[in-house]
């Protein structure tokens, strides 16, 4: 990266010391999902341990077990983890019941301040109660679902052609959802180099939150919102608007026309799997998936491009992914886990973070200059990042999640009812679920 900020680093070979408060060297446990950016962070974190003296061991869980792993730790009282990098769902539940250290006055004896951090991060990893200055994760991941297309494919002359001749209007980039399925209908069994390809990878996932993490990517376009701006926990009229319903029928319309067959339970890894063995020509999937993409001898080095989920008739969003960190409050390593974090946020290792596939979240990285250029996909991460929202961060967040998936499957995959009585659904389940936390 060819930036001051970038020069910099380089120059300084990250040499800001973090000057250890404990008496000895110890042993870290930091917590995660096994997935690319953790073994960046491994790289990343061998600075930390020539500088602290501590030494850093790591515990990743595939992302199908992560949740059920980590929030049975947390609720049980485990010490495996020092440093969580949890999801940004559970910062209710682990702030409430006083599972994650609140890092205010940290923060605050450290100089480091949340304004420094993309403002959506701070919200949707950081903060509990949402909108209010209490801090129980430094955001870590910055992450959000995008899309992901065959460029080549787009940019040949007879596929042009054609599509031109069927929809009246140059290939690119879609502007609207609907467009967006124009273009994977079109590529639906279209032969290319005499292999059969389909349109787009979507999530389906039923078992933990696949099919949620992409169904809101149009609810939230068509005017689904999770409650009455007005009054919390208010959900009739607001989750089952007449455009949420609009939207899950989009959804639905898009797995039931444009996907390849055997798509029906897909997340994050079949998306990725499906897009590199060049079975489809869109791919619906989490920002971290594109480093790995670029360097990908099959559809890397030009031959894709990335852009924002398109805007709906209701406005353009798309769904909140990423991570903050956290001090677990059962760690028997706090000090030391603090020193972590102070050191994580340092601008000189947020940059080599980006860097190495990181997704940093400080404006200091992202607003530099020469941000936007600096990889294929930079630009699409900092538009994309504008538009996010997040799922429900409630404590009662596991139960909220699994009546979505429920519901959502068993319409959008299943066939099962319609796209109201879906929503309607939903709205009945969450209800219950906030009278039984006393929220009603």
């Amino acid at each position: 990266m060819k930036t001051n900020l970038m020069m910099t680093v380089a120059a300084s070979a990250m040499l800001v010391g973090v000057a250890s408060t404990t008496a000895q060297a110890e042993d870290l446990t930091l917590c995660w999902a096994a997935w690319d950016p953790a073994n960046a962070l491994i790289e990343l974190s061998k600075d930390f341990e020539t500088q602290s003296g501590n030494k850093m061991h790591f515990e990743f869980v595939p992302w199908p077990n992560f949740a059920d792993r980590m929030l049975n730790e947390l609720n049980s009282g485990g010490k495996l983890c020092d440093l969580l990098i949890g999801d940004s769902q559970w910062i209710g539940g682990a702030a409430e019941n006083g599972q994650y250290l609140k890092l205010n006055d940290f923060f605050d004896a450290n100089g480091i301040k949340m304004a420094d951090f993309i403002r959506a991060t701070v919200t949707g990893y950081s903060e509990w109660p949402k909108g209010t200055p209490n801090y129980y994760a430094l955001p870590a991941f910055g992450d959000v679902v995008g899309w992901t297309y065959r460029k080549d494919w787009f940019e040949r002359p007879e596929i042009q052609t054609d599509f031109k001749a069927k929809y009246g209007r140059d290939l690119g980039v879609p502007a609207t959802l609907e467009e967006l399925r124009d273009i994977a209908q079109f590529f639906q069994g279209r032969d290319i180099d005499g292999k059969t390809v389909y349109g787009a990878a979507i999530y389906t996932e039923r078992g933990s939150e696949g099919i949620t993490m992409g169904v809101t990517n149009a609810l939230y376009n068509y005017g689904f919102l999770y409650e009455n701006p007005a009054k919390p926990y208010d959900l009739e009229g607001f989750v089952n608007s007449d455009g949420a319903v609009a939207g899950l029928e989009f959804y639905k319309s898009l797995y039931d026309t444009a996907t390849p067959p055997g798509s029906s339970n897909w997340y994050m890894g079949e998306d990725i799997d499906a897009y590199k063995s060049g079975q489809v020509a869109l791919q619906m999937n989490f920002a971290f998936v594109w480093p790995g993409v670029e360097s990908d001898p099959n559809v890397g080095g030009g031959k894709s491009g990335y852009f924002a989920n398109p805007a709906g008739p209701a406005g353009q969003f798309a769904q909140l992914g990423g991570q903050g960190i956290s001090v677990v409050a059962n760690s028997d390593h706090q000090q030391a886990a603090l020193d972590y974090i102070k050191w994580f946020a340092q601008p000189s290792v947020q940059a080599q973070w980006w860097k190495l596939g990181g997704y940093s979240a400080l404006n200091a990285v992202v607003n530099d200059p020469g941000f936007a250029n600096s990889q294929p996909y930079a630009q699409t991460f900092l538009d994309s990042m504008a538009i996010v929202k997040d799922f429900w961060a409630e404590p009662a967040y596991a139960d909220l999640l699994l009546a979505m998936q429920e519901r959502m499957h068993n319409y959008v995959v299943a066939g099962q009812g319609t796209a109201k009585e879906a929503l309607d659904g939903v709205v009945q389940d969450w209800t219950k679920i906030f009278k039984d936390e006393g929220k009603l």
